[in-house]
């Protein structure tokens, strides 16, 4: 080991103060045992390149294992909200259909009832524009609804995501400045 300081000149130092060559010689030997256990426990505490480097890898495998979990996870939940899109659209054109159909008959009843009434078609007319309009109203309302759920779902996947990404970046900056 090296020592950053002249020990024979400290002796020296020592026996001008008024210590005895003995004595001196014996406080420096005190004084390098002192540092050199000092030094040893310091150097326990110390890693190597190669233990930093295998602690590092470590870190970048735990890093990608979680790359890898993270893009997974966005995955099924992309697929679970385009197959939960697809089963909307389903139900909307069947209700769609539906209410096509129920106009279609209506239109048809009306029809009979014409030849057969006119005062009561005039009264149906009206009662039919009622049940057209709040049918209107109604799918309106349901496709805004659907519009504002998809959005909203969308919305939160922007959050989960930037959330995610913001995450792993403060703990692969939190392990970068551990290392640093």
């Amino acid at each position: 080991r090296r020592l950053y300081f002249d020990t024979h000149a400290l002796v020296c130092l020592l026996e001008k103060n008024g210590f005895t060559t003995q004595q001196s010689e014996v406080i420096v030997s005190a004084l390098v045992k002192i540092m050199n256990t000092n030094l040893d426990m310091i150097y326990k505490d110390m890693v190597t390149k190669a233990e930093q480097e295998i602690a590092l890898q470590q870190v970048m495998s735990h890093i990608a294992g979680v790359k890898k979990d993270m893009i997974i996870l966005e995955k099924s939940e992309f697929s679970a909200l385009r197959s939960e899109n697809e089963k909307i659209k389903l139900e909307l054109q069947q209700i769609k259909k539906q209410v096509v159909d129920e106009i279609t008959k209506v239109r048809a009843d009306n029809k009979l009832n014409l030849n057969l009434e006119k005062s009561r078609v005039k009264e149906l007319h009206s009662q039919q524009d009622r049940a057209l309009t709040q049918t209107d109203r109604k799918i309106d309302t349901e496709v805004a609804d659907l519009k504002t759920m998809l959005e909203s779902h969308k919305l939160d996947n922007i959050k989960y995501l930037a959330g995610s990404v913001f995450t792993c970046l403060t703990v692969a900056l939190g392990f970068y400045r551990l290392w640093i």
